[in-house]
């Protein structure tokens, strides 16, 4: 007992001068301590033999498994916002098992939830009138974007089914029309923030490892055509523009600030913005309660953008507008303060979005 406890001791894959809970693998003299303690347990008995089988090996998960958006969990009502803290939490365990069942000495560790985004030190909040004024100052140019139906976004968010822990999944979603009203929808499995490394997915209902740009959906659409939002183009104007969303929601009472944001996601998922379009959303946006500037940050796709923050309900959602031409880069929802129930730490990431032209 004495030399097993001593060669648990020497393998200390988590010293406490160590880094807490890295993203990357065990360093090598821990590889080296790890090996020696699993070939050799000291005990007469054979080895246990290495491969990817292990903390996870007699769990099954059910066929159709189906990721879901954690943005359902953030409408209201404090029983749906409770169960999305204990799914949270699972989270983090899971995605610590999974990179280590997952990963190996000869591959990448899975992808585990991001972290969320950093304000920089010192830099200075742009007000949302400053914003708004700069976007409609684009849209008057003579080269200004123009708007275009259909999506390309990058995101990240919790997976989940009714019995198993929820894990992140890092998506890329293009969407586009065609001229008879047809449309394509392409979706990969991939991490921009690790280019080639293997990206963690549950294809097939389990979750397993897939290469960078491995194809989850490729589909074409028969033409199809609707004018109620957010299917039809959305409008130029800012009050017109609000009652789309209101509609797009299904609601004809005004929308809170967390629920516009949830709109404009909604929107951004089905549009590529013009510039007219982005300045209506941003003097809209200008508009909203509790919407503060918080600086400048940069998003996970290291474009330069202003944070603007709101806190509602326990949750923290970080819109980002680009800094050149006031159009909305990305919404980020968080937890704003930790639950020791559920040992959820204050900033844990709970969905992404970054979208592009």
């Amino acid at each position: 007992m004495a030399d097993e406890l001593e060669l648990l001791r020497s393998a200390d894959p988590a010293p406490p001068y160590g880094p807490h809970f890295g993203d990357g693998p065990l360093d090598h003299n821990a590889e080296r301590r790890l090996e020696q303690l699993l070939r050799d347990p000291g005990n007469g008995l054979p080895a246990r033999p290495r491969g990817r089988r292990g903390l996870l090996s007699d769990r099954r998960y059910p066929e159709g498994r189906r990721p879901g958006p954690v943005r359902d969990l953030l409408l209201p009502g404090p029983r749906r916002l409770r169960l999305a803290w204990g799914l949270v939490a699972t989270a983090v365990v899971a995605a610590l098992t999974l990179t280590l069942v997952l990963s190996g000495p000869s591959t990448s560790p899975a992808v585990a939830a991001p972290r969320p985004l950093v304000v920089e030190t010192g830099s200075t909040p742009v007000p949302l009138h400053r914003m708004a004024e700069l976007a409609s100052a684009v849209a008057g140019t003579d080269d200004a974007p123009r708007l275009r139906k259909g999506t390309h976004v990058q995101s990240w968010s919790l997976g989940m089914s009714d019995d198993k822990p929820p894990i992140t999944l890092p998506e890329e979603r293009i969407v586009r029309w065609r001229a008879d009203d047809s449309h394509t929808e392409l979706v990969v499995a991939t991490d921009p923030r690790h280019p080639g490394r293997p990206v963690l997915s549950d294809e097939g209902g389990e979750p397993h490892l897939v290469d960078d740009g491995h194809v989850l959906l490729d589909r074409t659409y028969p033409p199809s055509w609707s004018d109620a939002p957010p299917k039809s183009p959305p409008p130029r104007d800012p009050a017109r523009l609000r009652a789309y969303l209101m509609e797009a929601q299904y609601t004809d009472t005004p929308l809170t600030t967390p629920e516009l944001l949830d709109a404009m996601a909604t929107l951004l998922d089905n549009w590529t913005l013009g510039a007219r379009e982005s300045a209506a959303l941003a003097r809209l946006l200008a508009g909203a309660e509790g919407l503060r500037p918080v600086g400048r940050v940069t998003d996970r796709l290291g474009r330069r953008g202003q944070a603007y923050v709101n806190d509602t309900g326990g949750v923290r959602r970080m819109l980002i507008m680009d800094v050149a031409t006031g159009a909305v880069l990305g919404l980020e929802s968080t937890l704003k303060e930790p639950d020791p129930e559920y040992g959820v730490e204050k900033g844990a990431v709970m969905s992404y979005s970054a979208w592009m032209r």
